[in-house]
């Protein structure tokens, strides 16, 4: 078989490969305590499979206590999917690190997942409560303005109603961001089985010293496990229990955190950067749009404290900026803070542009020390832009040196030609009118109404179009024009942002007209005589 024939069949079974549907598996929670359950889920969008996914593989070292299967219907970029969820919760068989192997829908396979059990911890008391709480921090001493995590778990052996309550926590000198909706499991006390109803908090201290964290108290009313006439109200009785209170040491700024940053304590942090598209593969050119994002992604934070990236400002480069985006991602660290700037960025000036690097100071957290995360510098190759430069002809350099006559003889060209054009000019008199040369393509009347119409209709792209078909007809470019009326170069900005930026449909042409239709003339452009932008006379004297 030929090397061709070889690539396409590499090809084709890497579309099939492609093509498979595929069995997404996730877990609820991937670190867990001996005796606890945790929940697998499973999802297919393949509508051809029938049947349940094979769980003889998780026997080994899970018990599969039940499974719950739910059907759905999504819409993604108007095209409707249906998926197919199931939800399996597992009791693992042994503490350390288990895997949840690959499990098997027809021709769809999922992914490992890796989970850790550990041994329960035996300092703390157990009890013969049917109900009782436990609050625990994941550490005992942080930063100021770091993230600590308050886990909150709630074990019943009993049933309970639907009406649960749990008191708020409220702190001074602290912030308190929720970690998602609470969760569900079961864990196996001294050979009973508990029902776990587990709620997190990231809390942010925001004054060094000691912070107290106070009981927290669960309501609820538990089920009565004897027999119950029907059409009578529901017995029960009910319990509330509150967790012991908490002491959380917080320390002051380090003294070797430099003044001048903002003070920015994570666990990780990390810096990226995309480009659309990407200068280093294709060389800009004046006037055409980059567009740079920047990702700072800090984990331990909330994105409110992310700080604001420095602006990109060069010389030779406009700068269009979009809102920032953040958002919080929850794990099982607790919160993960992303700030995303998005800008459009238009070279001005053909050359080289050299943007400088990027450097973030943060505080780790976890190997307490100072730390710098930074983009590198890079240099934008700019190249020129025919399409925005007037047409200007270009001398020939064997043709100027032929012109290069003795003076002599020039002096005697400029005699004959005097009297040739004297003689002209008496003949034109006796013409009715002057008649003026036809003009190739579209006339600068024609251009200019075009220009007002679409700038009066705010159409920002009609009118970049019929501002660049102008600008050719006329003795200087567009860069030299707003070089010398700055309304010009205003309005030329805000068509700009309007063209490289998400509010084009906001933009109003009024300025723009208004700077055309008053822009002065050039005083080095010299027009030739005669023509000084009115007909002439249709009766010479």
């Amino acid at each position: 078989m030929s090397r061709f024939g070889v690539f396409v069949l590499s090809l084709f079974w890497a579309v099939m490969a492609h093509a498979l549907p595929t069995l997404q598996a996730s877990v609820d929670r991937t670190r867990l305590e001996a005796g606890e359950t945790l929940e697998l889920t499973l999802e297919s969008q393949d509508v051809t499979q029938f049947g349940k996914p094979d769980l003889h593989a998780l026997e080994d070292d899970f018990e599969v206590r039940g499974t719950r299967q739910l059907n759905s219907l999504h819409t993604l970029d108007g095209e409707t999917r249906a998926s197919t969820r199931w939800i399996i919760t597992l009791l693992p068989k042994r503490s350390g690190s288990l895997r949840i192997p690959e499990l098997q829908l027809g021709q769809s396979q999922s992914q490992p997942i890796d989970v850790q059990v550990v041994q329960a911890d035996s300092s703390r008391p157990e009890t013969a409560s049917q109900v009782f709480i436990e609050a625990t921090l994941d550490s005992d001493e942080v930063y100021v303005q770091a993230q600590a995590v308050l886990t909150l778990r709630i074990y019943h052996s009993v049933s309970l109603y639907d009406d649960s309550t749990l008191s708020p926590l409220q702190l001074d000198n602290a912030k308190v961001e929720p970690l998602g909706e609470s969760r569900t499991y079961e864990k196996e006390i001294n050979g009973i089985r508990h029902g776990v109803i587990e709620t997190r908090y990231a809390v942010y201290p925001q004054q060094s010293g000691s912070l107290d964290i106070p009981p927290l108290t669960f309501t609820a009313t538990a089920a009565d496990n004897g027999e119950q006439p029907a059409g009578t109200t529901r017995a029960g009785r009910e319990v509330q229990v509150s967790s012991l209170p908490l002491h959380l040491s917080v320390r002051p700024i380090p003294s070797a955190w430099p003044a001048s940053a903002p003070w920015l304590p994570a666990r990780e942090l990390t810096l990226e950067e995309h480009w659309n598209p990407d200068p280093a593969n294709q060389p800009p050119q004046i006037g055409d749009s980059l567009t740079r994002s920047i990702t700072l992604r800090a984990q331990g934070l909330s994105s409110t404290q992310l700080p604001q990236l420095p602006a990109t400002e060069i010389v030779g480069l406009r700068r269009y900026p979009d809102q920032p985006l953040l958002r919080n991602e929850i794990s099982e660290r607790g919160m993960t803070a992303n700030r995303e700037e998005r800008e459009a960025l238009v070279p001005t000036h053909s050359g080289k542009l050299a943007l400088p690097a990027l450097e973030i100071t943060w505080w780790n957290t976890r190997e307490d020390h100072l730390e710098h995360s930074s983009l590198p510098a890079r240099t934008l190759d700019v190249q020129d832009n025919p399409a925005l430069s007037a047409d200007t002809p270009v001398a020939d350099n064997n043709a100027a040196s032929h012109l290069l006559w003795p003076w002599q003889l020039a002096t005697l060209v400029f005699a004959l030609t005097t009297l040739v054009g004297f003689a002209l000019w008496w003949r034109a008199r006796s013409q009715p009118a002057v008649l003026r040369a036809a003009q190739n393509g579209p006339s600068p009347r024609t251009l200019l109404d075009d220009l007002k119409r679409a700038s009066q209709a705010n159409d920002p792209q009609a009118t970049r179009q019929a501002l660049d078909a102008w600008a050719r007809q006329q003795p200087e470019t567009l860069a030299e024009m707003a070089a010398r009326f700055v309304p010009l170069s205003d309005a030329l900005d805000g068509l700009n942002g309007a063209l490289y930026s998400e509010s084009g449909q906001y933009w109003q042409g009024e300025d723009l007209w208004r700077a055309i239709r008053t822009i002065p003339p050039a005083e080095q452009v010299l027009l030739p005589a005669g023509d000084g932008g009115s007909l002439p006379p249709l009766y010479p004297k």
